[in-house]
């Protein structure tokens, strides 16, 4: 059976006294954490070391909200793979809304990354997601699914299970985002996974972890975590308090003991 993932990314907050913080309150939660539950979080690139060393030997994995598609290079102001690993990271996050939106991130470049984190060992979670238009046109399934197939495009067959993706509705993300229900939610993630088993094969679509974020608070999270299609969360503001992270937690791990 699938572990049920439950992760957060900090995005561009916190300093290193309020990670230390974040860090010391998850800990005993951790050590607690069922083996069918499968803690990350992404903290900012300059604290990842420190969250890295903080959480060792902890069953939580530990990652960067961004890679180059090199190694090494004339790149100035990127952190290339190599990087994320040396400083304790396992997991990457690729092509979220804001970075496509603001950063200048194309399907093309998520699948460049994509395939630079499998290079390197790391854990790619491949950020993908529908507009307000979009939805309003009818064609969010669309869209969701051109992105997914992109960026696992030349990935190897045997690999494609390492790649973890996150639908995150535009439309749901942000301070005044809506939830997606339990019901849209799902929808888009059965159509992921009825797209990748067409093109890979059921046994891959079977193993692929899809989760969803988008405004995931400790309302909506049990629900969403029934639905047949969605493997986990990736969660924004609730988890940036590590008492909603660790409600978080406690929820999967009901979940997993029945």
């Amino acid at each position: 059976m699938k572990k049920i993932w439950v992760g957060t990314s900090w995005k561009m907050n916190k300093d290193a006294q309020s990670a230390k913080e974040w860090v010391s309150s998850v800990l005993p939660h951790l050590q607690l954490c069922s083996d069918g539950v499968q803690p990350f979080v992404i903290p900012p690139f300059p604290y990842l070391s420190q969250v890295s060393q903080l959480l060792n030997q902890q069953p939580i994995k530990v990652g960067a909200q961004n890679i180059c598609w090199q190694d090494e290079g004339a790149y100035t102001g990127e952190v290339s793979p190599l990087m994320v690993k040396d400083c304790g990271g396992s997991i990457v996050e690729i092509g979220h809304s804001e970075r496509r939106a603001q950063f200048g991130e194309t399907d093309h470049t998520v699948n460049l990354k994509v395939l630079a984190a499998l290079r390197n060992d790391l854990t790619p979670l491949v950020c993908v997601g529908d507009s307000k238009e979009e939805k309003a046109w009818g064609v969010s399934i669309e869209s969701v699914v051109r992105q997914v197939i992109i960026a696992l495009y030349q990935v190897p067959s045997h690999r494609l299970t390492e790649v973890l993706i996150a639908y995150e509705p535009i439309w749901a993300i942000g301070e005044h985002g809506v939830p997606a229900t339990k019901e849209e939610a799902q929808q888009v993630h059965q159509a992921i996974r009825q797209a990748i088993q067409e093109r890979y094969g059921e046994a891959t679509a079977d193993q692929m972890v899809l989760l969803y974020g988008g405004s995931v608070n400790l309302s909506n999270a049990s629900s969403l975590l029934d639905q047949k299609d969605i493997d986990g969360v990736f969660v924004g503001r609730t988890a940036w308090q590590a008492e909603g992270y660790a409600e978080l937690l406690n929820i999967a791990n009901a979940k997993v003991k029945g």
